[in-house]
């Protein structure tokens, strides 16, 4: 309210103001393109991040309701062990995937794969029954006997 009635007595209030968006919207454009780009770049693996661990933490509907710190450390604990798994499993397999198609002859650019992430959640069946059969992981296969 003071600001207002201080701008109508005082044009040189108002010059100021327009002057000083005049400068932050100038800045704010010459940080550039690429930085602009970056920026948006980690906001989306974030976000990605954040996408992935509400898939996969869905018991509670994304809260934990436990009453204890101990049980609110466990179960935060869990979901990024869980989100850690995930990640390394998708990093072996992309990993995998691209040596094949460069084995095929299929060209990989360099560039293109900063653009990979391995924070892919639509193949990860969340829901239904799993069954483990251990004896078949006594020797751990490694990512040049993945077949695709």
């Amino acid at each position: 309210m003071v600001l207002r009635s201080l701008e109508r007595a005082e044009p040189s209030c108002v010059l100021d103001r327009d002057t000083g968006r005049l400068l932050q919207t100038l800045r704010s454009h010459s940080s550039g393109y690429q930085e602009r780009r970056r920026v948006l770049v980690g906001l989306n693996k974030g976000e990605s991040l954040h996408s992935l661990a509400r898939k996969v933490f869905f018991g509670s509907l994304g809260e934990v309701r436990d009453r204890t710190y101990e049980d609110q450390l466990n179960a935060a604990s869990s979901l990024n062990l869980l989100l850690a798994a995930i990640v390394c499993w998708n990093t072996v397999h992309l990993q995998a995937c691209i040596k094949k198609l460069r084995a095929d002859g299929v060209e990989v650019k360099e560039e293109d794969l900063r653009f990979l992430s391995p924070l892919l959640r639509h193949h990860i069946g969340i829901y239904g029954q799993y069954s483990f059969d251990f004896r078949r992981y006594d020797v751990v296969p490694s990512p040049e006997d993945l077949s695709y």
